[in-house]
C-alpha cells in the first residue's frame, strides 16, 4: 500500500511539472508573424487562438521574399510550410538590375550562391498564398475572423482582450501580432504613432502574360532617386513595386489618382514597365509611406509580448520583415516550452531576439536610402565603407546563416 501511495504521489509530482505554464493564448493578428506563432505554438501543446480584425482572408498584400534565415526557420516549425512555399511560388535563380529605359545593367546568380553560401534556395512568393498556406496548418475553429481589438486589461491571473462590437476573450497570454500600428504595442508600450522613413511605396500583384521577366528572375529598375521592382510570385503572377524618395508621404485621396501619380512618376521610363502599370486595376494598387519604429529595449510586460512587425517594424530593403517574424515564432514557441514560468519565457525571447533585431531595423533603414543614391554617392559611400567592419557579406552571412539553435553573435 505505501509503494502504491508513493508512486501515486510521484505521477501527481510528474504531472504538476509537465502542466503547461499557460493554458489558452491569444494572438491578435492572423497575418503571417501571427499564423506561423500559432502553428510553432500548437505543436508545443499549447491552446492557441488567432484573432483577426479581417472579415475574410481574401487575395491581399504584395509579393515578398523569403530567404535563407526565413526558410530554416519555416521548417523547424513545421516542414510542410517550406515544401508548400516552394510550390507556391518562385525560386529565383537570377537577379536582374536594369535602368529604367530598359537596359540590362548587371545579371548576378541567386540560386547557386545562396545553396552554396546558406544551404537555401531564394523564394519569392504572394503575401496572400503564403497567409493561406500557414493558415491550412491550423484548425479552422481556432481562427476567429471579424475580430478587431481595441485594448486589453491584465493581472497577475490573466488578459482580458476587448474587441469591436463589445466582444472580448480572456487568456493567460497576449501576442500583439497585429503589425506597424499595433493596439496591442500602443497599449504595451505606448511610443506614438510609426516614423516616416523617407520613401513613398505602390505596389500590386496581377496575373500578366507579357514577359517582362523570366519565370526565375527578379528584376531592380533603377530610376531617379527611385526604384522598381518585378517579382515572379507563382501561377502566372507578377508584383510590381515602385519606391521614390519623397518629402510628402501623404496618401491620394481615390485609387484612380494614386494610379496616375504613379504613371506620371514612370514618364520617361520603358514602355513595357508603364504597360505593366497601365495594366493594373486601380482598386489593386496599394499605396503608402515606408515606415518603421525606434528598436525597443524590451517587448513584454507581465502576461502580453509583442511579435514581428508589432515589435520589430522596419524598412523593407533588406527584405527581412517576414523572415524575422518567423524566428520570433519559432523562438517564442521554444521558450515556452522550455521555461517553467511565463516570466521565464518571456525574458528569455526577449534575450534571444531582441538585439538581432535591433541591428536588422537599423541596417534596414539605412538602405532604404541607399536605394535612391545617385552612382556617384554610391562609389563615394562604397570607398569610406572598405575599411570599416563587419564588411557588406559578413553582414549578410550573419543574416542568412542564422538557424534555430544557433548562437547569434552581434554585428
Amino acid at each position: 500500500m505505501k509503494t502504491t501511495n508513493t508512486h501515486t504521489q510521484q505521477k501527481a509530482q510528474m504531472g504538476k511539472l509537465s502542466k503547461p505554464i499557460v493554458e489558452k493564448i491569444a494572438i491578435v493578428g492572423g497575418g503571417l508573424g501571427g499564423l506561423a506563432a500559432a502553428v510553432a505554438l500548437q505543436k508545443q501543446g499549447f491552446d492557441v487562438h488567432v484573432y483577426e480584425r479581417a472579415q475574410e482572408f481574401r487575395p491581399a498584400g504584395a509579393g515578398l521574399g523569403i530567404g535563407a534565415n526565413g526558410l530554416n526557420f519555416l521548417a523547424a516549425i513545421e516542414p510542410s510550410i517550406v515544401e508548400d512555399l516552394k510550390h507556391s511560388g518562385c525560386d529565383v535563380r537570377q537577379a536582374i538590375l536594369k535602368k529604367m529605359t530598359g537596359e540590362t545593367v548587371q545579371s548576378n546568380p541567386i540560386r547557386s550562391r545562396n545553396l552554396e553560401k546558406y544551404g537555401q534556395p531564394f523564394i519569392t512568393i504572394w503575401w496572400w498564398r503564403l497567409q493561406q498556406i500557414l493558415a491550412s496548418k491550423l484548425p479552422p475553429e481556432i481562427i476567429h475572423l471579424n475580430h478587431r481589438c481595441i485594448g486589453f486589461e491584465q493581472n497577475e491571473k490573466g488578459v482580458e482582450i476587448y474587441f469591436e462590437d463589445q466582444k472580448k476573450v480572456y487568456a493567460d497570454l497576449l501576442i500583439g501580432a497585429d503589425g506597424l500600428r499595433s493596439v496591442v504595442r500602443e497599449k504595451l508600450i505606448g511610443d506614438g504613432t510609426p516614423h516616416y522613413v523617407g520613401s513613398m511605396s505602390w505596389r500590386a500583384v496581377i496575373k500578366y502574360n507579357q514577359e517582362l521577366l523570366k519565370p526565375d528572375e527578379l528584376v531592380f529598375i533603377k530610376g531617379n532617386r527611385q526604384r522598381m521592382f518585378l517579382l515572379n510570385v507563382g501561377d502566372g503572377y507578377i508584383c510590381w513595386i515602385f519606391r521614390k524618395l519623397s518629402s510628402d508621404f501623404s496618401v491620394s485621396d481615390s485609387a484612380t489618382l494614386a494610379k496616375s501619380r504613379v504613371l506620371n512618376e514612370l514618364a520617361g521610363w520603358d514602355e513595357s514597365l508603364r504597360g505593366l502599370v497601365e495594366a493594373t486595376e486601380a482598386e489593386q494598387i496599394l499605396e503608402g509611406p515606408i515606415c518603421d519604429r525606434a528598436p525597443l529595449t524590451h517587448w513584454s510586460k507581465g502576461r502580453v509580448t509583442l511579435l514581428g512587425d508589432a515589435a520589430h517594424p522596419m524598412a523593407p530593403s533588406l527584405g527581412q520583415g517576414a523572415n524575422t517574424s518567423f524566428e520570433d515564432a519559432y523562438e517564442l514557441a521554444q521558450c515556452f516550452s522550455q521555461s517553467s514560468s511565463i516570466e521565464e519565457a518571456l525574458t528569455s525571447y526577449e534575450k534571444r531576439r531582441i538585439e538581432r533585431t535591433q541591428i536588422i531595423q537599423t541596417r534596414s533603414a539605412l538602405g532604404e536610402m541607399r536605394y535612391y543614391e545617385t552612382d556617384s554617392e554610391t562609389s563615394s559611400r562604397q570607398t569610406q565603407e572598405q575599411s570599416q567592419t563587419p564588411t557588406r557579406e559578413e553582414f549578410q552571412d550573419w543574416l542568412y546563416n542564422y538557424k534555430p539553435f544557433l548562437t547569434s553573435f552581434a554585428v
